[in-house]
């Protein structure tokens, strides 16, 4: 079987595969963190440590990944990781603790961290033309159907009281990618002389870095007030220790990754378009769920579902790209189109309230999300990585490199959000508890008309503390609400501006 010829099909398949891998397993983990650290007795301090542990051996990883094809040959590289991954996945399965899980997480990230990469690197070994272009659309196709469906199966493994099945799922499909890679990837390693260079200390120094700061990010929603000088001190050395292995790099023969080809224009905006959608799409995957179960008091279930749907729009969107991107290829409309959509999205949601109906003004909204994915997503892979298309090594770096931005760029804004719902909802809750005493004329008849209601129902005595107790917990989700809020008009406005600064921009038209 190993030395089986790659099958056109096959490669098609573990393209598709791979993609939705890795978009399934970061949906699915960020959607059900909460129960997750229930089940498993963990704070959501520990559970950021587990999130900073697989980010950072997935930054290593995806660093090292061409050194280690170059040895082992894309076959048994493929294998090896989709392998190391479902063993990760399985040990998460069966923790029964914090240690096992945060185990579990780093093996699942030193296998499953190259996905993104191998999926788009597989393209390059279509010919030029209509068969390259058909690799994308299953790249692109992988990417949409993995985000899409995440929180709905997430839903329903946590509805189901089988938390522990979302990482069988993962492991079940890596198994079966597996499988369909030993007929889709040729298995030859590179010549000796042709192989990348590295140092123990190199990697040392970029693994230990790449923790520090997906830490310190990790940690700044707890301690962003109380020890904002450590958060700095913790940012600076994370940033010396990762300037170091990139400087040693740009003046090796042989790099661990090839940044000199990479000093190009399109691909710096392509990397800051690249890191604003991550940005996005981290904060949005942790802000959704606390909106619409918190403070809009929707089941979990229903809030799964809803997301999948409203997620599926980014498959529809890639649909509707592939017919489009042969005819009309030119870009800006699509950046612009992308980025018009995360603010119609961010602007129908600042404007709801308490009541707010799911299928006719939440699902819209979701619907624009989806979009603005996809748009954007699909349009800088497309464009990015142009002029790299002849040489696979530059490919390869350039996806290394991008794919490392991204996965600081998913934890940057998992903080963002958190560091913001925090600050607003602390504002918000100060003025509003400023009402919440016996004298306010609101306040007093609210309260009394509560305690009526409730007197029938309890013991003599009970009906006020009750009724208070109530109030307080309406007083705590109005409080969340407001920021949830606050949320979405600075989404509204980043939305805005993005598209402003793609219309005008002459670097990708």
């Amino acid at each position: 079987m190993s030395r089986a010829a790659p099958h056109p099909g096959a490669r098609r398949l573990t393209i598709l595969l791979l993609t939705a891998l890795e978009f399934l397993q970061s949906g699915m983990v960020a959607f059900a963190a909460g129960p997750i650290m229930g089940e498993i007795g963990a704070s959501p301090e520990e559970f950021s440590v587990a999130t900073a542990g697989y980010a950072a051996l997935a930054v290593l990883t995806i660093a090292k990944q061409r050194w280690l094809v170059e040895r082992l040959g894309w076959r048994r590289y493929v294998q090896l990781s989709l392998t190391i991954f479902a063993i990760g996945a399985m040990v998460c399965a069966l923790s029964r603790g914090f240690g096992e899980f945060f185990l579990g997480r780093c093996v699942m990230g030193l296998g499953g961290a190259a996905f993104m990469t191998s999926g788009r690197v597989m393209v390059q070994h279509f010919a030029p033309g209509p068969q390259r272009f058909g690799g994308i659309k299953f790249f692109a196709s992988g990417l949409g159907g993995g985000i899409a469906l995440a929180p709905g199966l997430a839903a329903l493994a946590v509805a189901g009281d089988a938390w522990n099945a979302i990482f069988v799922i993962l492991a079940s499909l890596a198994l079966a990618t597996a499988m369909v890679a030993s007929f889709a990837l040729p298995s030859e390693p590179a010549a000796p002389h042709e192989r990348s260079q590295s140092h123990p200390f190199l990697a040392l120094s970029l693994g230990a870095g790449s923790f520090l700061l997906l830490f310190v990010l990790q940690r700044a929603q707890y301690d962003f007030y109380s020890n904002l000088s450590l958060l700095l001190l913790g940012l600076g050395a994370a940033a010396l220790l990762l300037w170091h292995p990139f400087w040693l790099m740009r003046g090796h023969a042989r790099p661990l990754l090839a940044l000199k080809p990479l000093a190009q224009k399109r691909y710096g905006v392509g990397l800051g378009i690249y890191f604003v959608a991550y940005v996005a799409l981290g904060a949005n995957t942790y802000m959704l769920p606390v909106f619409m179960q918190k403070t809009l008091g929707f089941a979990w279930q229903t809030v799964g579902g809803f997301q999948t749907l409203g997620l599926s729009a980014a498959l529809l969107t890639w649909l509707v790209m592939a017919k489009t991107l042969p005819r009309w290829p030119k870009p800006k409309k699509y950046f612009v189109a992308g980025f018009l959509a995360l603010g119609a999205f961010g602007l129908r949601l600042s404007g709801l309230t308490g009541g707010a109906d799911l299928w006719r003004q939440v699902l819209p909204a979701l619907l624009l999300n989806g979009a603005f994915i996809m748009l954007l997503m699909a349009t800088t892979a497309n464009q990015t990585f142009r002029d790299f298309q002849q040489h696979e090594a530059t490919m390869t770096s350039a996806q290394q490199l991008k794919n490392m931005v991204g996965q600081i760029g998913t934890s940057v804004g998992v903080a963002v959000a958190t560091i913001l719902l925090q600050w607003r909802t602390t504002a918000h809750y100060a003025v509003l508890n400023n009402r919440f005493t016996a004298g306010d004329p609101a306040f007093a008849p609210a309260a009394q008309n509560l305690a009526n209601a409730l007197d029938a129902h309890m013991a003599p005595g009970q009906a006020s503390a009750a009724a208070l107790g109530q109030l307080a917990q309406q007083l705590a989700q109005q409080a969340s609400l407001l920021a949830c809020l606050d949320y979405f008009v600075v989404i509204a406005v980043v939305g805005l501006v993005g598209a402003a600064v793609m219309a005008l921009q002459r670097v990708m038209e």
